[in-house]
């Protein structure tokens, strides 16, 4: 493939949100308030769950790992665009353009995998309640978020395989927030549409795949739950409600971005914020938070360290 004439590119330039500076402050003030939020909210469920006997279950065992992969993915893009907020010239290297597109995409695709295994645990719960520790052990808890990561690894690993050696001689301006595959194999000095279909049916297909079976499986949970009790029926659907809707703002700019990467959507902000910054906020506060049992291990670990302090 020959390239164009033209520099050989050697950095990226990200457009960022705005060029206005009030604007840059507060956009930097807002997100740095979030992704702390995001680090302390998740650093402390990994805590409690790892140190609290009282949450040593199946379900807070995936809500650890949920936590850790939502750190993970907010870490891998926030702070480059905190940064970036506050420079005049926001610039990011090939390779670590590279290495942000691998790790989004590691993170991303465990993720997805990991909320189908929940969902799967929370059925066999609900829908078969006698059998769930025949089931549900803890040998098969650690293979499915072994097969997570090796789900998220091949993934990342199937796209950049073929991106990483793209050649990009030509324009280098990403209009986004940070690197992120259909932006940036748009750059590239070459004929790309054959990867971009690929984008669309490794990417697009698979955040797809994953929200419809996870709106299958909650619709499943939410019919025997009212076929058992009616009573049990308002609390089920007021916390499958709050699922959906954190699941809807993680998978839909997925499906959007890269399902269609030759729409205008494509290059939408607001979007990859959702899943990048707002989600890994929400992810905590309405599956592990609002959780009693949860709370009240929190408040154990809490007096158990500060009590003792309190005597000294």
């Amino acid at each position: 493939m020959d390239t164009k004439n033209g520099s050989v590119v050697t950095e990226f330039i990200l457009l960022g949100f705005s060029e206005q500076w009030e604007l840059q402050i507060f956009f930097f003030v807002t997100f740095s308030l979030i992704y702390g939020a995001t680090v302390v909210g998740n650093i402390l469920i990994m805590v409690t769950v790892k140190f609290s006997s009282t949450l040593h279950s199946p379900m807070f065992f995936l809500l650890g790992n949920l936590s850790f992969l939502d750190m993970c993915l907010s870490t891998a893009t926030t702070p480059k665009m905190i940064t970036d907020l506050l420079s005049e010239h926001k610039t990011i290297s090939v390779w670590g353009c590279m290495a942000q597109m691998f790790f989004m995409h590691l993170f991303g695709g465990a993720e997805m995998t990991l909320l189908l295994v929940m969902a799967f645990d929370r059925y066999v719960a609900i829908c078969k309640p006698l059998h769930y520790r025949t089931i549900v052990t803890h040998s098969l808890l650690n293979g499915f978020v072994i097969l997570s990561w090796i789900i998220g690894f091949i993934h990342t690993m199937s796209q950049m395989v073929l991106t990483v050696n793209l050649p990009f001689c030509g324009h280098n301006v990403i209009n986004s927030i940070f690197c992120d595959l259909p932006l940036v194999i748009k750059l590239a000095c070459v004929e790309t549409y054959a990867l971009e279909l690929f984008v669309i049916a490794d990417s697009g297909l698979l955040s797809f795949i994953c929200f419809i079976l996870l709106l299958v499986s909650y619709t499943v949970i939410l019919v025997t739950v009212r076929q058992k009790s009616s009573g049990g029926l308002s609390k089920a659907l007021s916390t499958l409600s709050a699922h959906i809707i954190v699941v809807t703002l993680f998978f839909g700019p997925c499906i959007f971005i890269y399902a269609w990467p030759l729409s205008s959507l494509a290059s939408n902000k607001t979007l990859a914020v959702f899943y990048t910054v707002v989600t890994p906020l929400l992810n905590p506060i309405i599956y592990t938070l609002r959780n009693q049992k949860m709370q009240g291990a929190m408040r154990k670990l809490l007096f158990r360290h500060v009590s003792p302090a309190q005597n000294f």
